[in-house]
C-alpha cells in the first residue's frame, strides 16, 4: 500500500492541529498519508489530556508572544518554535494501524532515526524505560517533550538527549500520529543535517515500513465549513482550559 505524501504547508496552531484530525477524519481514500508542515509563528501544542495549570506552569518562563493549543493527541508539551513537524495518519485495518502503538510508534521512529544516521546523527530509538535515579530523581520533568525520552522515543546514541518523539490519537478511522524533531538535538554532535534530503530520505523508508512506495498527491478538496470550524474549535478557550 502506498503513501501518499502532501505538499507542505505553514500555518497557525488551531490551523495545523485542525488540519491533521480531519485527515484522519475525512480523507476521502484509505491509504497511509503523510505530511510535513511548518508553523507561522512561535508556538506550542499540549496533549489532550493535560492540565491547563500544568502547561501554564510550565511556560511560565517562555517570553511571548506564542500561540498555544492543545492537540487531540496525548504526549506533552512540544516546542515548535525550532523542529521538524510532520503527521501520518494510518487507516483501520492496515497492518501497523492494528500493532500495539509502542510498536507502531517504534516503526516510524526507527525509520526517522534511519534517515538521521544517513547524514551523520548518531540517532538511535531508545530500548527501554528509565531506571528511577538513586536519589528518586527522574531524568526530566513528565509531561514536557524533549526534556524526557520514554522508550521508542529517537535519542543521541552518544548523550542520550531526546530528538524525536510523537503522539498519537486512535479512533474508528484508524490513527494519527503527530511527530516533532527537535532540530537543535539532531545538530548537536555537530552535524549539519539537509532537511530537505532528510523528509525524502524519511518519506522513502517510512513508506517502505507501510509496504509501498511514496506518492505525491495535491491536497484533498476539504469542504471550507468543516475545516473551518474546526479551527475555530481549536482556538476557543473552551478547548484550551478543557482540563
Amino acid at each position: 500500500m502506498n503513501l501518499e505524501t502532501l505538499p507542505a504547508r505553514i500555518s497557525g496552531a488551531a490551523e495545523n492541529m485542525a488540519t491533521d484530525f480531519l485527515l484522519l477524519q475525512r480523507y476521502p481514500r484509505a491509504v497511509p498519508r503523510f505530511r510535513h508542515y511548518g508553523w507561522r509563528g512561535p508556538a506550542f501544542t499540549f496533549g489532550y489530556s493535560q492540565k491547563i495549570a500544568f502547561v501554564r506552569e510550565a511556560l511560565a518562563k517562555v517570553e511571548p508572544p506564542f500561540e498555544l493549543c492543545r492537540r487531540a493527541t496525548g504526549g506533552g508539551i512540544v516546542d515548535h518554535r525550532d523542529d521538524w513537524t510532520f503527521a501520518l495518519v494510518i487507516p483501520r485495518g492496515h497492518p501497523l494501524e492494528e500493532l500495539r502503538a509502542t510498536q507502531s510508534y517504534r516503526e516510524v521512529h526507527e525509520a526517522l532515526a534511519a534517515a538521521l544516521r544517513a547524514q551523520g546523527v548518531a540517532a538511535v530509538t531508545k530500548p527501554c524505560i528509565d531506571e528511577p535515579a538513586s536519589d528518586g530523581a527522574a531524568a526530566g520533568p513528565a509531561g514536557v517533550c524533549f526534556q524526557r525520552a520514554e522508550i521508542y522515543d529517537v535519542v543521541h546514541e552518544r548523550t542520550g538527549e531526546k530528538i524525536a518523539g510523537a503522539a498519537q490519537k486512535r479512533n474508528k478511522h484508524g490513527l494519527l500520529f503527530q511527530g516533532s524533531l527537535w532540530r537543535p538535538a539532531a545538530a548537536s554532535g555537530g552535524a549539519i543535517v539537509d532537511w530537505d534530503r532528510f523528509e525524502a530520505d524519511f518519506v522513502a523508508r517510512l513508506a517502505v515500513t507501510l509496504g509501498g512506495e511514496a506518492q505525491p498527491t495535491p491536497w484533498p478538496d476539504f469542504h471550507e465549513d468543516e475545516l473551518s470550524g474546526l479551527v475555530d474549535q481549536y482556538s476557543a478557550t473552551e478547548w484550551t482550559e478543557y482540563r
